[in-house]
């Protein structure tokens, strides 16, 4: 199964040096001409990692599936993922794309899923595979993002979810929280609720398109949809809506927060261990394409 994917000639284990990638003004996301675009829906526990993005030291997500399509293309591709999750975050639907010479390309894409699962670490799994077209582009054909963060609410932790679930032992008022929570939904300027990437940001607004709040026993899940977010953003709403239901701020005051564009006026931020990349939105043919980096900043 693995051999397919390679070219006769050439050992799995010592990839040949990549030949350059020609790209075009007009479209340079696109692959380049002889090449497959392949796309990916990657899940994965992020206890154990340093975030999504390739490390100079320390594991990462990226890291673990580029070595594994190493051992399986001797191009040794590089991904392109939609998101970035930081350091103990999860993904139940990160997207990703990736190109592969089609000389090189010799397998179904259930057999590529069932391959690249063979040099992944149990808590990393690519969940579905296609071929795609060639301009397609995990990150710039995004249009929203859908995060769900995961409290447990009870005066006892649930041992079986140690690694995915912040343990709020103190009683919440669930119904100041969804309050809370419905004055977010809209166009804001989310800067008061993120935190300071190490770099100057342009552009702070999101339109947040769903911000609920669901219960199910002990545990409470909070299901937020937006066209981006900022960084941190998900995890600084949900420790504020939890500080809103712990009474420290009234659902009224949230407006007045966004427009200080103050973080150290807004809550918490939330552990990381709760939340979970939950699926990707793209657009429709015919749709504009979000600008390429270069042409906006």
């Amino acid at each position: 199964m693995i051999r397919d994917a390679i070219a006769p000639g050439h050992d799995a284990g010592s990839p040949a040096q990549a030949a350059p990638l020609k790209r075009t003004r007009e479209r340079p996301d696109s692959a380049p001409e002889g090449f497959q675009r392949v796309r990916l829906t990657v899940a994965y526990d992020g206890t154990a990692y340093l975030g999504w993005q390739v490390q100079q030291e320390g594991a990462s997500v990226q890291g673990c599936l580029e070595a594994a399509l190493g051992r399986l293309f001797r191009h040794a591709p590089r991904v392109v993922s939609s998101s970035r999750t930081d350091t103990g975050v999860h993904a139940r639907g990160m997207s990703v794309h990736f190109d592969v010479p089609q000389a090189q390309w010799r397998m179904t894409a259930d057999k590529l899923i069932l391959a690249a699962n063979a040099h992944l670490p149990e808590d990393i799994r690519v969940t579905a595979a296609a071929r795609t077209r060639a301009d397609f582009h995990a990150r710039f054909d995004a249009i929203g993002k859908q995060y769900r963060y995961t409290v447990w609410n009870d005066s006892a932790h649930d041992p079986l979810g140690l690694r995915q679930q912040w343990h709020v032992p103190k009683p919440i008022d669930l119904g100041a929280m969804r309050a809370a929570a419905a004055t977010l939904v809209g166009r804001h300027d989310f800067l008061a609720f993120s935190a300071s990437p190490g770099y100057e940001r342009r552009h702070t607004v999101r339109n947040v398109t769903r911000c609920d709040v669901l219960r199910s026993g002990p545990r409470i899940t909070v299901v937020i949809e937006a066209d981006g977010f900022l960084y941190k953003m998900c995890r600084g709403i949900v420790g504020t809506l939890v500080q809103v239901g712990h009474g420290r701020f009234r659902p009224e005051d949230i407006v007045p927060l966004l427009a200080s564009r103050d973080r150290k006026l807004v809550g918490m931020t939330a552990p990381a261990l709760g939340l979970v990349l939950w699926k990707v939105f793209y657009r429709k043919p015919g749709m504009p394409r979000r600008p390429h980096p270069a042409d906006v900043e």
